[in-house]
């Protein structure tokens, strides 16, 4: 009996992923933010680099840097850019940005097209390892920016 094409449920896992990850965006904006909320992502996500203890995952250390530097430089940019922070009664929020879910829908998109082409060349578990660095290259800066601007606010609030 055959049960799933691999590369099909990692797709289908993907576009799970970011379906999910615009519904907990959306449900952020109606919350208060902190600094544990902005950086806990990162650090949660840093424990996928046991992937690399299995030799089956590994691959060369220029691809992995290129991958994280896609996903830092390209990646993480329009996701910088449409997150935006304003005070309300006192406390600092995530503004609900309609631009985010189209970017996001836009990134994932971008992603599976190349996810499709670079499994004709890897495994899938390297494939898997290339894009879980290009996912951390994007999540980490974007979380720090977020952060950086959360502090740049309270900073100001303050000074007041």
């Amino acid at each position: 009996m055959h049960i799933a094409n691999p590369q099909m449920t990692v797709t289908i896992g993907a576009a799970a992923a970011a379906c999910m990850a615009m519904v907990v965006r959306m449900r952020a904006s109606n919350k208060p933010v902190n600094p544990r909320k902005l950086l806990i992502p990162p650090f949660a996500m840093s424990t996928g680099f046991l992937m690399f203890v299995f030799p089956i995952t590994r691959i060369p250390l220029e691809w992995a840097l290129t991958a994280f530097l896609v996903g830092a430089f390209i990646f993480s940019y329009p996701l910088i850019r449409t997150s935006q922070m304003e005070t309300r009664d006192g406390e600092i929020y995530l503004k609900r940005s309609k631009a985010f879910v189209f970017i996001l829908a836009g990134l994932l998109l971008v992603r599976i097209a190349l996810r499709q082409l670079i499994e004709q060349y890897v495994s899938l578990p390297q494939t898997g390892a290339i894009f879980f660095l290009v996912a951390f290259g994007m999540l980490l800066p974007w979380r720090l920016a977020m952060y950086a601007q959360y502090r740049k606010i309270q900073l100001r609030a303050e000074a007041r």
